[in-house]
C-alpha cells in the first residue's frame, strides 16, 4: 500500500498532554477530566492539534503534580519543541504557540520525541500492531518516545511521528521505526514507508516526495515548495532541493486496498506526471559604452 502524501495536512501545531488514563474514541467528545477536556478546548479553538500521550506501557498518573504538556511548532524552516508542567489550563499560554512563540511555563527541548499511535478505540489494529513497535523503539530511545492518540491514516498502522518537525511514516516495523528515529536525529528522513510531513496540502507532500526520490536528497530542511498552481486536479510546483530546482507535476490516482472485503476501499494517492531539472538563469551584465 503506498504511503506517500498521506501525512495530516491541519497540523501545524501539537499540543501534547500526558494522560495514561481512559482515552475517549475522540477527543472533541470532552470526555476526559476537567482539566485535560479544557486544554483540548482551547487547543482546537487556536487550530493547534491536540494529543493524548503516555509512556509506553504505563497506564497509571504519574504522582508529580500538575500536567505534563509538550508543544510543537511545527511550521517554518525552524520548528521547535517545548516541554513543561503546568498546575492547569489557565497557566499555559496557547496563544504564544500560535505565534511561534514557546510560553513561560515552558521551556525548549534539544532532542526529539517520537509518536506511536496505540489508540485503541479508534482502531485496533493501531494498539495491536503499535503497542509491541512503541515499547521496543523505547528500549533504544528512553524518555523521547510516547504512546499516544489517534493521528490520523489508521490504515496505515502502525503509524510513527517525528516531533517537532511532524515527520509522518506508516506501516512501520520495529527494524524501520529505529532506522526512521535515528534518521531524524541525524536531520534526515527514510523515503521507505515516509508519508510526508504534516502541515502541508497533500499534493504538495507528493511533490516533495517525487523531488526527494529524484534528486536523492535526506536532508529534512534542504527541500522546500517554492511556488505551485492547481489546475483541476493537476498540481505543478516547483520545488528546491539542495542547490537543484525542478518542476514537478503530479495529479491524483486511486489504489484499491488488496486486503480483502473486510477493509477494501479506494485509497487517493498521488502519481508523477512529470518531472524537469530547471536550467539555472545565469544574468549577464551589459557592456556599457
Amino acid at each position: 500500500m503506498p504511503t506517500l502524501a498521506s501525512a495530516t495536512a491541519g497540523a501545524r501545531l501539537w499540543l501534547l498532554i500526558e494522560y495514561p488514563g481512559p482515552w475517549p474514541s475522540h477527543l472533541e467528545s470532552f470526555e476526559l477530566p476537567e482539566e485535560i477536556s479544557e486544554l483540548v478546548r482551547r487547543a482546537l479553538e487556536r487550530g493547534i492539534r491536540p494529543q493524548l500521550i503516555r509512556r509506553p506501557g504505563r497506564r497509571t498518573r504519574p504522582r508529580d503534580q500538575g500536567l505534563r504538556v509538550l508543544l510543537a511548532h511545527a511550521a517554518g524552516e525552524r520548528p521547535w519543541l517545548a516541554s513543561g508542567v503546568v498546575a492547569g489550563p489557565e497557566d499555559l499560554d496557547l496563544d504564544a504557540l500560535v505565534a511561534g512563540v514557546v510560553p513561560e511555563s515552558c521551556i525548549l527541548e534539544d532532542e526529539p520525541v517520537f509518536l506511536v499511535c496505540t489508540h485503541a478505540k479508534r482502531n485496533v489494529c493501531c494498539a495491536r500492531i503499535g503497542l509491541p513497535l512503541a515499547r521496543s523503539l523505547a528500549e533504544f530511545l528512553p524518555d523521547r518516545v510516547w504512546e499516544t492518540s489517534h493521528v490520523g491514516g489508521d490504515r496505515y498502522a502502525a503509524n510513527l511521528v517525528c516531533l517537532p518537525h511532524g515527520i509522518f511514516y506508516g506501516s512501520m516495523s520495529q527494524a524501520a521505526a529505529l532506522a526512521a528515529a535515528n534518521a531524524y536525529r541525524s536531520g534526515e528522513v527514510i523515503l521507505d514507508r515516509y508519508r510526508g510531513r504534516a502541515g502541508i496540502p497533500e499534493p504538495l507532500q507528493a511533490v516533495e516526495h517525487f523531488a526527494r526520490a529524484h534528486t536523492g536528497e535526506r536532508s529534512v530542511g534542504a527541500v522546500a515548495v517554492e511556488s505551485s498552481r492547481s489546475d483541476g486536479d493537476v498540481t505543478e510546483a516547483i520545488v528546491r532541493c539542495g542547490d537543484v530546482r525542478i518542476q514537478v507535476v503530479v495529479e491524483p490516482s486511486a489504489f484499491t486496498a488488496p486486503c480483502g472485503t473486510a477493509c477494501a476501499e479506494t485509497i487517493t494517492t498521488y502519481r508523477l506526471v512529470s518531472l524537469d531539472r530547471l536550467t539555472p538563469v545565469r544574468y549577464a551584465t551589459p557592456v556599457l559604452a
